[in-house]
């Protein structure tokens, strides 16, 4: 068992190094029903809504900075932590995959997909590599949260397809030229 253990590790240190990591800043914290959203304008993390009563955020949820996605904001990334960091808390993450999705708001529809990574630091989930290696109910679960959070909200989000770390990082490699650009 531990043989197995050692090359686990082995193989998630070398997803590490072969540029899986990236840097996210938390702006919501795990557990929490407020919704925060980082102001590129005043630079501040502000209240951006309240969730009903019973919904919580189930990770710490944030973005990648210097990255713009396909709905004009930076990725948005969900991270599996241990336990809850704090908004504008800076986290090296190895992301595990992506959700893609369409959402369509007052008859605007826009992709909005969410990466799903994991805290480098995380002693629960430190062996996970690839969204493959979660449980699918978890991941589920996951996808129903972002469905129903927004639903309230009469946002309709249509969960299109899960993919895995090399499709989410050509995902992050796009979102960087086109902040760049």
């Amino acid at each position: 068992m531990k043989k197995r253990q050692l090359a686990k590790r082995a193989k998630v240190l070398a997803r590490s190094k072969s540029g899986n990591t990236v840097q996210i800043v938390v702006e919501t914290p795990r557990g929490c029903r407020n919704k925060y959203k980082y102001d590129q304008d005043t630079k501040r993390i502000k209240l951006s809504k309240v969730m009903p009563e019973g919904m919580i955020f189930p990770y710490d949820f944030g973005f990648i900075p210097g990255s713009c996605a396909e709905d004009g904001d930076p990725l948005d990334v969900l991270v599996l932590t241990d336990e809850p960091t704090f908004p504008g808390c800076e986290i090296d993450c190895r992301v595990l995959g992506v959700i893609k999705a369409y959402q369509k708001e007052e008859g605007e529809q826009n992709r909005n997909d969410r990466l799903i990574a994991v805290a480098e630091q995380s002693l629960l989930y430190g062996d996970i590599t690839d969204l493959s290696d979660l449980d699918p109910k978890l991941l589920k679960q996951i996808e129903a949260f972002f469905v129903n959070y927004q639903k309230v909200r009469d946002v309709e989000v249509k969960i299109l397809a899960r993919k895995g770390a090399e499709q989410a990082m050509d995902i992050v490699t796009k979102a960087r030229s086109r902040r760049a650009a």
